[in-house]
C-alpha cells in the first residue's frame, strides 16, 4: 500500500537550510568585515610595509658641499635615501642630535688639473642614528663604484669616502619607541570599549533615561560617568610609564615634569577617546555590533599610526594617510617630550590636530547621543 503523504526530500531540505544560514550569515556586517575586508586591509598595510625599500636613510647635506651632479645625483638614487633641506644649521643640527637623521653629508670637489672630479664625502652623524649610519656607509660605496665606472674604466680613485664622524648623545633604546606606542595602543581600545559598553548598557537599563529626566545637566551627566572610566585609564598610564621608566630604563628628559606633561597630553586623547565611545554607544543596535565599530575605528590606526614600526617604513602617499590620524599625533607627542626633550607646548601641531577630532567627534556626539 502506499501512503497518501508525499515523500520528504532531504536534499531540498539541506538546500533550504544551507541557503537560510547563508543568508543569516551576510544579513550581519561583522561577518564581512572580520572575514573580508580586515583582511583586505591588513594585505594592504603589509604589502606597502614590504615595498618600502627596506631601511629608510633621512639625509641631509652640509652648506658648501657640491650639488650639482656626480656624487650628489648618485646619491639621490640610493634606495630608501630621502634627502632634508633646512633653512638653518641649528634646525640641522637639532634634528641630527634627536635621532631624526641618518647622517649629516659633506660632499667636497676638488677637481684636478685635467678638470677631473675627485670627491671626498664626509660623513657626520650621532649614536641616535647609530643603528643605520653605518648601513648608509656601506650604501654610499655603490655609488662610489658606479660613479668611478662611469669615469674612467681603469682603477683610479675618484671618490674618497671617509669613516663616520659618530658624536655621543643620548641613546635612544627600542623602549623609547616602544612604550609611547604600546600606551596608544592600549588607551585607544580600553577606554573605547570602556565607555561604549558602559553607556550602552546604562542607555539600556534606562538608567540614563532617569538620569536625564533630573535637574542635573546634561554635561556634568556624561562627565560623571565618564570621568571614572578615564580615571581608570589614566591611573593604567601611570602604572605603565613608571614601570617603563624603572625597569626599562624608559627615557623621562626633565623627569617628573615630563612625565606630567604625558599625563596632560594622555588626557586630551582621553577625552577624544570618550566621544568617540559615545558615538558608537548611541549609533549600535545591540551590544554585539559595538566590537565591530570599535575595530573599525582601532585597527587601521594600530597599524598605521607608528605603534610598532615607524610610519616611514610606508609609500609617500600612505604616510600623508597615517600623519591625519590621532593615535599617530598622540604617539609623536610622547615620544617628542620623553625622549627628545620637547614640553607640551611645543606640540601644538599634534594638539591642534587632536582639536579638530575632538571637535568633530563632539559634535557627532551631540547629533547621535541617545539617552533612552
Amino acid at each position: 500500500m502506499k501512503s497518501g503523504k508525499t515523500a520528504y526530500s532531504q536534499t531540498r531540505a539541506l538546500w533550504a537550510i544551507t541557503r537560510a544560514s547563508f543568508k543569516a550569515i551576510f544579513a550581519n556586517p561583522s561577518a564581512i568585515i572580520f572575514s573580508i575586508l580586515f583582511p583586505i586591509i591588513f594585505t594592504l598595510i603589509f604589502g606597502a610595509f614590504g615595498s618600502g625599500g627596506g631601511v629608510s636613510y633621512r639625509i641631509a647635506i652640509a652648506p658648501g658641499s657640491d650639488t650639482t651632479q656626480g656624487f650628489y645625483t648618485g646619491l639621490q638614487k640610493i634606495p630608501g635615501v630621502k634627502i632634508i633641506e633646512f633653512a638653518d644649521t641649528v634646525l640641522r643640527n637639532k634634528e641630527l642630535y634627536k635621532g631624526r637623521l641618518t647622517a649629516i653629508l659633506s660632499i667636497q670637489n676638488n677637481p684636478d688639473s685635467s678638470g677631473m672630479p675627485h670627491y671626498t664625502i664626509g660623513i657626520r652623524s650621532t649614536s641616535a642614528s647609530s643603528n643605520t649610519v653605518y648601513s648608509f656607509r656601506a650604501a654610499l660605496d655603490l655609488v662610489k663604484l658606479q660613479l668611478e665606472k662611469m669615469l674612467n674604466e681603469g682603477s683610479e680613485t675618484f671618490v674618497d669616502i671617509e669613516d663616520p664622524v659618530v658624536e655621543k648623545v643620548r641613546k635612544y633604546r627600542s623602549i623609547d619607541f616602544i612604550l609611547p606606542g604600546q600606551l596608544g595602543f592600549s588607551i585607544l581600545f580600553s577606554t573605547l570599549f570602556g565607555v561604549a559598553f558602559t553607556f550602552f548598557g546604562l542607555r539600556e537599563q534606562l538608567v540614563l533615561k532617569r538620569f536625564y529626566a533630573s535637574p542635573v545637566s546634561k554635561l556634568n551627566i556624561l562627565l560623571g560617568i565618564g570621568m571614572s572610566r578615564l580615571s581608570f585609564q589614566l591611573l593604567s598610564v601611570v602604572v605603565l610609564i613608571l614601570f617603563g621608566h624603572f625597569a626599562l630604563n624608559f627615557t623621562l628628559h626633565h623627569g617628573a615634569i615630563t612625565f606630567f606633561e604625558i599625563i596632560i597630553m594622555t588626557i586630551i586623547m582621553l577625552f577624544l577617546l570618550m566621544g568617540v565611545g559615545l558615538i558608537f554607544s548611541s549609533i549600535a543596535k545591540s551590544d554585539t555590533s559595538i566590537p565591530l565599530l570599535i575595530n573599525l575605528f582601532g585597527f587601521p590606526q594600530m597599524m598605521l599610526s607608528g605603534t610598532f614600526f615607524p610610519i616611514e617604513v610606508f609609500p609617500t602617499w600612505l604616510q600623508g594617510i597615517c600623519r591625519t590620524l590621532p593615535l599617530t599625533q598622540y604617539n609623536n607627542a610622547i615620544r617628542k617630550i620623553s625622549f627628545e626633550g620637547l614640553h607640551i607646548i611645543d606640540c601644538w601641531k599634534e594638539i591642534g590636530i587632536l582639536g579638530i577630532w575632538m571637535v568633530i567627534t563632539y559634535a557627532i556626539a551631540v547629533k547621535v547621543l541617545k539617552w533612552e
